[in-house]
């Protein structure tokens, strides 16, 4: 009976889908504050997925701030452009990515414990819809401009889209 007990064990453990997404990496990223006195932040980079299966970010957590959200930017009716949580995160696609970039899919961080000084190191941690988490560092840059286009071989990969401070915000 143990024998059995152990061969079906081991069955159920080699069927079971691995936590964590493997092939989940975090490329290029940066952090920046909307002003040097601002209350939030934001960070930008590119989700890669090597892996076979999709991945999916459901949430994001940091203790610089009081709240860190998977964020958005919609237009409004009138041409707004505001600031929404992304309830559902990101799906990077297996062999995929996802692009986090000013004026566009971000991590924010509101409530800032402190300042963002340059050079400085935020750890964020994402979490994925299996329970699993991914822990990364994120630099932050307070003079970095973004580059025109996607070039991603060269660090860069983010397009001109404003500032957070340019933007409404809502929730």
């Amino acid at each position: 009976m143990i024998r059995f007990f152990t061969l079906t064990a081991a069955a159920a453990l080699l069927s079971t889908p691995a936590l964590a997404c493997a092939g989940f990496e975090v490329h290029h990223a940066y952090a920046r504050a909307s002003m040097p006195s601002s209350p939030t932040g934001g960070a930008f980079m590119v989700l890669v997925n090597t892996g076979e299966t999709d991945c999916h970010v459901t949430g994001a957590r940091s203790d610089v701030a009081q709240r860190t959200e998977l964020h958005t930017h919609i237009q409004d009716e009138n041409g707004v452009m505001r600031m929404r949580e992304v309830e559902d995160g990101f799906h990077v696609p297996a062999g995929g990515e996802h692009e986090l970039a000013r004026g566009g899919d971000h991590v924010m961080f509101m409530g800032l414990n402190a300042p963002f000084e340059q050079d400085a190191i935020l750890e964020v941690t994402f979490d994925f819809a299996d329970g699993s988490e991914h822990r990364f560092e994120v630099p932050v840059d307070l003079h970095r401009m973004p580059a025109e286009g996607h070039d991603h071989g060269h660090g860069e990969s983010h397009g001109d889209h404003g500032d957070h401070g340019e933007m409404s915000h809502d929730h």
